[in-house]
């Protein structure tokens, strides 16, 4: 049987967070085995399943000075230099930065106007390894994980596992998102900071890159805002006479100087008649009450105006569709 007389690990990558020598399992060592650990790493000595002793960079010789937990687990009947089975896991202390979570399938969230709303959400977070000996119980013994892969896999799963929770907590509607993105990401990492803590690890960074509803209910957000935006139907309409006298104002090729003129006195005219109608719709509305019902005729009238707008480009198909649906909910 081979004997190991030095036991090191070099970290070549920068991602490895434990290793295990042998890698294929367990070797024989013996007495005055040299056990070099590198600068940024702790090596844990490990027998039949058992921590024994944890050892800070440097070169150590294994002793039973070094290491007298193992005296008790062995026999010694040469002088102390009979070989025995173990194990070293050498343990990365550094930080390891950039590390990526995201949700592998969308997660449910209870909207208080959409029901049910599926999100994914994506970050970054690091992390350091601050007490070797609870790592390797919690994360190597009790969950099984031995590869960088796995751990960082089993990590990612408990911020995700988080997130629903502080989103139940903090939201009500996809529609404060933006309002609440602070307390986000402040409670996902304070509940993760105690989950990783519990596995001698320290949260050093978390951050949320993004919370991403689906596109049908992106298109619900973003016309909502626009909504909020026509509040002021006068400036409104005085906004998209504007933008129909830039676009006049481009199309110079098109009627030279006197097309162009033509197409503001147009577009002015219209702006004005329309944002008039407008108003006076408004003005109705007002003066009725709440609860008061407009006739078939009224509702046909101002759709047909607001037809009008829409065809002139000073409202889009989802505004004409949206105030429609408003007058239509009037009858």
């Amino acid at each position: 049987m081979a004997l190991i007389d030095v036991i090191q690990f070099f970290d070549e990558t920068g991602k490895t967070m434990v290793h295990r020598e042998p890698q294929d399992g367990s070797a024989a060592f013996r007495m005055g085995t040299q056990l070099i650990v590198q600068d940024s790493q702790c090596a844990i000595f490990y027998r039949d399943g058992k921590a024994l002793d944890v050892f800070q960079a440097g070169r150590h010789t294994l002793t039973t000075e070094n290491i007298p937990l193992l005296t008790k687990l062995i026999s010694l009947p040469f002088g102390g230099t009979s070989p025995f089975q173990a194990q070293v896991y050498f343990i990365s202390m550094k930080k390891f930065i950039d590390l990526r979570w995201g949700t592998k399938s969308p997660i449910n969230f209870r909207d208080s106007e959409l029901s049910f709303v599926q999100l994914r959400a994506s970050g970054k977070f690091s992390i350091r390894i601050k007490d070797p000996r609870m790592f390797m119980m919690e994360i190597v013994s009790t969950q099984g994980l031995f590869t960088t892969n796995e751990i960082e896999d089993y990590l990612r799963d408990g911020i995700v596992s988080r997130l629903n929770t502080v989103l139940g907590k903090n939201l009500k509607t996809m529609f404060e998102l933006g309002q609440f993105y602070p307390q986000i990401e402040s409670g996902v990492k304070s509940e993760v900071t105690e989950f990783f803590n519990s596995m001698g690890i320290e949260l050093t960074d978390l951050i949320i890159s993004g919370i991403v509803p689906p596109e049908e209910v992106q298109e619900k957000i973003n016309e909502r805002s626009s909504m909020g935006a026509v509040g002021n139907l006068d400036a409104y309409m005085k906004f998209k006479a504007a933008q129909s006298l830039e676009k006049a104002a481009e199309n110079e090729g098109g009627g030279g100087m006197a097309g162009m003129g033509a197409g503001m006195g147009a577009g002015m005219m219209m702006a004005n008649m329309m944002g008039q109608t407008m108003q006076n719709m408004n003005q109705n509305q007002q003066q009725q009450p709440a609860a008061q019902k407009m006739s078939v005729d009224e509702i046909m009238s101002a759709i047909e105006k607001l037809g009008k707008m829409k065809e002139a480009g000073l409202i889009t198909q989802d505004e004409f569709d949206t105030k429609k649906k408003e007058l239509l909910a009037k009858m």
